[in-house]
């Protein structure tokens, strides 16, 4: 059953499991750009039959959450941080698929007493300079990201008809220009973290990667063959990677 919280003008819809699990600590597992919760169904299942709460929200503009007219990366990291605080969740497990994985690291960066695990699966991770932006601004996307965009049209057109395609190119910018702070407070991050990398076909920078690792002080990185999507293109060694991390 889907429900609906609204934060202002916002109206963010969710799904939750339920307070009668096992753990005390809820999953939260949050989409990835154009996508909605259902592409977490799969590996929910597992979770809750393991004795796991699990909360899928919608990202705003997204599923039957509000279209609204701010996308900042910011905003779905607060509306995160938001739901938590309704839900009067106290402690939660963070799993983000590339834009979710962003906006669960502005939680975890915001609030490191609330999240025990961070997962940010096949996140772009921002740029740190201006020559950066410079060089990226003048490509047209990437074959990786008209790859995923094609892809998940494909395997979940209910997801993509209710994407507000206006987010786009807001996103697409905010991804190519410099972001120092979000850089400068990874060293704010607590929780152990799992940061998870496609091959060839992802989108994370391995130096970038690299500087995100010794920036949280526990970081482990794994990395898989497939590309954006490892939850959805390789399930099997995304569960195994992942249920572990999430039980300890």
């Amino acid at each position: 059953m889907v429900d609906r919280v609204a934060f202002g003008d916002v109206r963010i819809a969710y799904r939750d499991s339920g307070v009668g699990a096992v753990s005390d600590v809820p999953v939260m597992l949050v989409h990835g750009m154009g996508g909605d919760g259902h592409t977490w169904d799969r590996f929910a299942h597992v979770l809750v039959q393991s004795g796991r709460r699990v909360i899928i929200p919608d990202l705003r503009g997204h599923g039957h959450s509000t279209h609204t007219d701010s996308y900042r990366f910011d905003d779905f990291g607060a509306d995160l941080l938001t739901l938590c605080d309704r839900l009067e969740v106290a402690s939660v497990d963070l799993v983000g698929h590339s834009l979710g994985g962003y906006a669960v690291s502005c939680v975890a960066q915001e609030r490191p007493e609330l999240v025990r695990r961070l997962v940010m699966e096949e996140c772009p991770l921002p740029l740190q300079s201006g020559a950066e932006e410079l060089y990226l601004t003048r490509h047209f996307p990437t074959v990786p990201e008209l790859w995923h965009a094609t892809s998940s049209l494909i395997r979940h057109p209910r997801a993509v008809l209710a994407f507000d395609r206006s987010m786009t190119r807001i996103a697409l910018e905010q991804f190519r220009k410099p972001n120092p702070e979000w850089w400068d407070r990874l060293s704010d991050i607590t929780a152990p973290t799992l940061v998870l990398c496609g091959g060839p076909g992802g989108m994370v920078d391995p130096a970038k990667l690299s500087i995100l690792q010794a920036a949280i002080a526990d970081c482990t990185v794994t990395a898989f063959t497939c590309g954006h999507s490892i939850h959805r293109d390789r399930y099997r060694e995304f569960t195994a990677a992942v249920r572990p991390f999430l039980a300890g």
